[in-house]
């Protein structure tokens, strides 16, 4: 099974937000490298939730992948800001997939410990210069942040 990691800046849109509707459409990404790591991604799918621009930056929860990449609406729709005229509707652009909290990490897991993990040494999260807003993550590496984040319970359960 894949895991992931999908980043947010928490003052537009946090884990409490994802908590409080339930259930949410990860739209807005205009990258083609993260888009088609949308376009990979499966329900079941277990996701790391990432603040990024914000100080410090780290994970703050748990999430899972409930509906498969499909094409994100708002790039058709010119009063948002994620709108691409380019995009056409009989080939889409640009895919979102929908996401459902799992847990919120018991302790905040900021990148400078994220970058102390053994296992986190490949990623390019831990590389200066990385602007991905949807990531892959090994198996080693989501466990290491359940762990090192208080979240040992989720380690022995179906993610």
């Amino acid at each position: 099974m894949p895991y992931w990691l999908l980043k947010s800046e928490p003052d537009c849109y946090s884990y409490a937000d994802l908590e409080r509707l339930g259930r949410d459409h990860w739209n807005g990404v205009r990258n083609y490298q993260a888009r088609n790591y949308l376009r990979q991604m499966k329900a079941g799918d277990p996701c790391l939730f990432y603040y990024s621009s914000t100080k410090p930056a780290g994970i703050a929860g748990v999430a899972r992948v409930v509906r498969s990449g499909y094409p994100d609406p708002s790039q058709f729709d010119p009063s948002s800001d994620f709108y691409d005229p380019k995009s056409p509707q009989s080939e889409p652009r640009w895919t979102t997939v929908d996401v459902e909290p799992v847990q919120l990490l018991p302790k905040f897991l900021p990148l400078e410990t994220i970058r102390e993990l053994p296992a986190w040494d490949a990623s390019p999260l831990t590389r200066k210069g990385n602007r991905l807003s949807v990531l892959p993550v090994t198996p080693e590496q989501f466990e290491a942040a359940l762990a090192a984040g208080g979240a040992e319970d989720l380690l022995t359960t179906d993610h």
